[in-house]
């Protein structure tokens, strides 16, 4: 017996140190090199080759000049917490359920039924994700966030604009549909005077709720950025993002304060005791701190010391999410609703058909793979249909 569970831990060790050994894929091999891979640098394939996100990944980094696709693509440090944000989702195995009847389950989809929409600090939304916070669309194409905002309202999702949008808040809540929800991401500005000037003009121009990003305290050290010309060396300052500031900020408007950047349990029942309406779990694409614990480590030690949470507030989470079966994991720990970040921008150099066809794409995986699981109904989904203790193999082979 000492013997067998002596050979367990021998195993476990050496495909942990196969896997630390082996080089990462920035995508997976689906085909995608062999059906286009003769297409010329700077070209764009054609639309209809996009089956999965990676894809657009693909995509962007053969079309877009190296600096464009470099200030999407960067992370910090060694980009550790970037590789995990995808990989990690592989740890946690799903428990799939056969023999069940899931002719159901189209009529509890959000993106099937307008009865089962996904509530979102009270707005409803045809699928559990949205287009989370992200800077300097025109980098990816001349219209800028014109073609997330369109796409977003096209598919009845959330846009949350990034405060360094390259349109202003005008311009892109000019572009809304009728009835369409924006939410407005925000930072710290360096007095109180901006920053109620910042939170008037969000509410005079429509936006229903703010996202208030507490992961940058000062700007992440993204090495790959710094050899295309994004300057990390000088210093950018630093923030006094506190919880006193998040009360007086509280004061200041009557918008809804969603917390961006949670990373860890302490932080979330904090928040509940502050009266924050919803947190939003993120290491921020792994773009400011080198080993940050991605949003989906970050629900299930919430899940482990304080279920609670989920039930008290709403949550929220981003963060290396490239197929429905990440968005099912992060739901069935709890998490109201899933954000992408660089998919969609990458999508964006297609303009609005291609965020409007990443969306379809993950919308279909979404459905797909609920019913692969045995779902009949997605509101059942929970913990039960995951091992919520982490594979010890790591990754892919």
């Amino acid at each position: 017996m000492i013997m067998q569970h002596t050979f367990g831990i021998i195993v476990v060790a050496l495909v942990a140190a196969a896997n630390a050994a082996r080089p990462f894929l920035e995508e997976p091999d689906t085909g995608l090199d062999r059906t286009v891979g003769d297409l010329a640098v700077g070209a764009l394939p054609n639309l209809t080759d996009m089956v999965c996100l990676h894809d657009f990944d693909w995509a962007a980094q053969n079309y877009l000049p190296a600096l464009n696709y470099t200030y999407y693509r960067q992370a910090a440090g060694g980009e550790g917490s970037y590789r995990n944000n995808l990989e990690v989702f592989a740890n946690y195995r799903f428990i799939p359920r056969q023999m069940q009847d899931v002719t159901t389950l189209n009529s509890t989809l959000p993106c099937v039924t307008m009865a089962a929409l996904t509530s979102i600090l009270g707005y409803n939304f045809s699928v559990p994700f949205f287009i989370a916070p992200a800077s300097r669309a025109a980098y990816g194409h001349p219209k800028a966030e014109a073609g997330l905002v369109e796409a977003a309202g096209r598919e009845g999702i959330l846009y949350a604009r990034s405060q360094f949008a390259t349109l202003s808040i005008e311009e892109v809540h000019a572009l809304k549909m009728p009835g369409q929800v924006l939410f407005q991401q925000f930072y710290r500005a360096p007095t109180l005077e901006e920053d109620q000037a910042n939170l008037d003009e969000i509410a005079k121009v429509g936006a229903q709720a703010i996202m208030l990003t507490v992961d940058t305290q000062s700007y992440g050290s993204r090495i790959r950025g710094l050899r295309y010309g994004f300057d990390i060396t000088e210093n950018r300052g630093y923030r006094n993002t506190t919880w006193d500031y998040y009360k007086t900020l509280c004061n200041m408007t009557k918008l809804p304060i969603v917390l961006k950047g949670i990373t860890n349990v302490y932080e979330a029942r904090t928040a509940v005791a502050n009266g924050v309406p919803a947190i939003y779990l993120s290491n921020h694409g792994g773009r400011q701190l080198e080993t940050s614990p991605s949003a989906l480590e970050v629900a299930h030690e919430i899940y482990l010391q304080a279920p609670e949470i989920f039930r008290q507030i709403e949550v929220y989470a981003d963060g290396g999410v490239r197929y429905g079966s990440d968005i099912l994991k992060l739901l069935a720990f709890g998490v109201r609703a899933v954000g992408l970040g660089r998919p969609f921008m990458f999508a964006n150099v297609f303009g609005v058909d291609g965020v409007q066809r990443a969306i379809k794409l993950l919308k279909n995986e979404v459905s797909r793979d609920a019913a692969n699981l045995g779902l009949a109904d997605l509101k059942a989904l929970n913990t039960s249909w995951i091992q919520t203790v982490q594979s010890a193999w790591v990754g892919f082979p």
